[in-house]
């Protein structure tokens, strides 16, 4: 802090003050030929300076920006990224189904084999077991009880 409490004054610098330059009204100078279109007149507008000075001249319509195309609210790039999802969802959905139509079809051809196996052979235990006695054009073969003592044969 200072000693009496007061902060230095900063030096004043000289002050330098601008005025504009008013310019001279220039030389009026006939106004161009507007072409106009045949059965519509521009309206003429007048503007009162704050000189005093009016300006008279056609009005001239702003320039008016080009639409500007409306973008959708969703990108087309999600869009594309959704429907290849959903047709992936689609062909997964549809792999599965056949890998289960695969493994029903396959379960079913084993049962028939095995159910014609069991067939087959039920029929062949029936040949073979079946007393029906001699059968014309086949081989007889009559056996009876064998002894076999110390690797000789005895019949």
């Amino acid at each position: 802090m200072y000693p009496d409490h007061t902060p230095p004054v900063p030096a004043q610098r000289a002050i330098e003050v601008h005025q504009p330059t008013p310019y001279p009204p220039a030389a009026m100078a006939p106004a161009p030929v507007v072409p106009v279109q045949s059965g519509t007149v521009p309206a003429v507008a007048s503007v009162v300076l704050p000189d005093g000075r009016v300006v008279t001249g056609y009005s001239i319509e702003p320039a008016r920006p080009e639409p500007v195309a409306v973008k959708p609210a969703v990108s087309r790039t999600a869009v594309n990224v959704a429907l290849g999802g959903v047709g992936c969802l689609a062909a997964c959905g549809g792999l599965i189904l056949l890998t289960s139509f695969i493994a029903a079809l396959t379960a079913f051809i084993t049962q028939l084999i095995t159910l014609a196996a069991v067939i087959f052979g039920g029929w062949i235990a029936v040949q073979i077991f079946s007393a029906t006695g001699h059968r014309e054009g086949g081989t007889t073969v009559n056996i009876r009880k064998a002894v076999i003592k110390r690797n000789k044969f005895y019949s």
